[in-house]
Formats: structure tokens, C-alpha cells, sequence
């Protein structure tokens, strides 16, 4: 008998938003949709740094799902750093934790990572060793960052769509090659009205300033509720063996190399 599809889990438990996907994605599993399990939940959060990651930690144990957890702000401190030392590439501090998670992760052979709220960037030699998946707020070929840089890039450059994207976690950040995605259009109702008042009205309006964050606001409401159907069925179609990375490539079941799977119309359908 084979072993089922094996998912590493890699979250800061910062929010709600992580415990609500994971729960998603681990009652799913449960019953059925995806055929997998997860093989641990790796924690970059220990019991008593914070409420949130301690409400993760107590979730993953309620799930009987094993649990590595290591600090990266008690690594960190163990260096003799403070929270404002920064630096432009990935400092030596972080390399390490790297190094150390996982040493805490020998034994474990998952299939696929994925990234839910890991609020950490991962070095060149953890994301060489896993196939590693993160969600990206854009569709391939739009704007980079952090959401709330990509919201505000779209409406600078008055944008007609964007999307949500997972793709291949690989040392240069961001820029991994798409795996799945869907698009929306950021034009039409409800947002015509936001476009035409940022339109009419001076930049030094009050009501200009409020117009736009609005339209900052709704873009965010619709790809957020595309995020976690996204990310679940890109689990699943992994799970199901129709996408496979190989030699950092995306590929379909016969090896195929694709750019990526466009499921606009089936994250539609669970949107409506």
C-alpha cells in the first residue's frame, strides 16, 4: 500500500487567516477532496510569543497534526540581534535558521511545502531541498511586493484586471514560476464608480483620498476571496498527480512543461 501524498505545512500562525486555511485545507483532506495528509506543521512561532500563533499551535494540536516549532525571534535574539538590524540580502542569522529548521525536519519527506502565512523569506538552500509553494496577490506578470504594493501599483497604473497566483518558492522572491492562478477584472460594477471618482476629483480632495482607498479596500475584498479556493485547488491538483515539479519546472502528468493552469473559471464558480 502507498504511502498518501505527503504536505509540509509552514505558517508564523500570525492571524486568523492562517488557522482558518488550515483548518480548510485539513477538512477537506478529511473527507476526501484532496488525498493527502500533512505530515507536520512547521511553526516559526513557539507557545507564549503571541495569541494568535499560540490559537495556531493549539489548532494543529487539536488536529493531531505533529508540530516542529522554532522562533525565528529568539533565534534571532540568540545572535545578538535586535529587531531593527536589517540588511539587504538575507542576513547569516536567517541562513541559519534555515539550517537549523531543517535539521528539526530531518525524517520527514513531503511532497510539496506549502508557505500559509510563513511570514519568513526562505534562503537558497531550504527551497533547493523542498518544492515549495507560495501565494502571490497578482497574476503572473503583475506587480510584485507585499498586497497591499500590489493594490496600490494597479491603481496607479489604472489597471483592467488582476488576479491571485501560486507559484514555485524559489531564492529570488517572487519571482518563481507560476504554477496556478485566476483573474478578475477590476472594471465594470462595482468599480467604475471609485475609478470615475479618483477621475473627477483633485488628488488634494479629501473625498479623492477616501475614493481611492475605498477602491484600495474592494480590490482586496475580491482577491481575498479568491486566495483560499486558489490555494486549494492548487493542493489537490497536486495531490492528484496532474501538476509535478520537476528540475524547477512546472509540469502536467505526462512531464509536460506548462506555464501555468489557468482555473479562473473554476475559482468563479466558487466565488458566486
Amino acid at each position: 500500500m502507498t504511502s498518501p501524498y505527503q504536505i509540509g505545512w509552514f505558517s508564523t500562525g500570525r492571524d486568523k487567516a492562517a488557522r482558518d486555511l488550515l483548518t480548510a485545507v485539513f477538512s477537506r483532506i478529511r473527507q476526501g477532496e484532496i488525498p493527502a495528509e500533512i505530515a507536520f506543521v512547521f511553526c516559526s512561532c513557539e507557545p507564549g510569543e503571541s495569541e494568535e500563533s499560540d490559537l495556531f499551535i493549539k489548532l494543529g494540536k487539536e488536529y493531531h497534526i505533529t508540530l516542529i516549532c522554532l522562533s525565528y525571534q529568539k533565534f534571532k535574539a540568540s545572535q545578538g540581534l535586535s529587531a531593527s538590524d536589517q540588511a539587504i540580502t538575507l542576513p547569516q542569522w536567517r541562513l541559519d535558521y534555515d539550517r537549523t529548521a531543517m535539521k528539526q525536519l530531518v525524517g520527514f519527506r513531503p511532497d510539496l511545502c506549502v508557505l500559509a502565512g510563513y511570514m519568513l523569506i526562505v534562503g537558497k538552500e531550504i527551497c533547493q531541498k523542498y518544492t515549495m509553494i507560495n501565494l502571490h496577490p497578482a497574476a503572473p506578470g503583475g506587480p510584485t511586493g507585499t498586497w497591499q504594493e500590489v493594490i496600490w501599483q494597479l491603481i496607479d497604473d489604472n489597471a483592467q484586471k488582476t488576479g491571485v497566483m501560486m507559484h514555485l518558492v524559489t531564492p529570488d522572491l517572487d519571482k518563481g514560476p507560476p504554477i496556478t492562478y485566476c483573474t478578475f477584472s477590476i472594471r465594470g460594477k462595482p468599480f467604475d464608480n471609485y475609478w470615475r471618482k479618483l477621475e473627477e476629483l483633485p488628488t488634494g480632495d479629501p473625498r479623492w483620498r477616501r475614493s481611492r482607498n475605498s477602491l484600495f479596500e474592494l480590490i482586496r475584498q475580491h482577491g481575498l476571496a479568491r486566495e483560499f479556493p486558489l490555494i486549494i485547488a492548487t493542493i489537490k491538483a497536486f495531490s492528484q498527480g496532474k501538476i509535478k515539479i520537476a528540475a524547477d519546472k512546472v509540469v502536467d502528468t505526462a512531464g509536460r512543461p506548462i506555464n501555468a493552469y489557468d482555473l479562473t473559471d473554476e475559482i468563479d464558480e466558487v466565488v458566486q
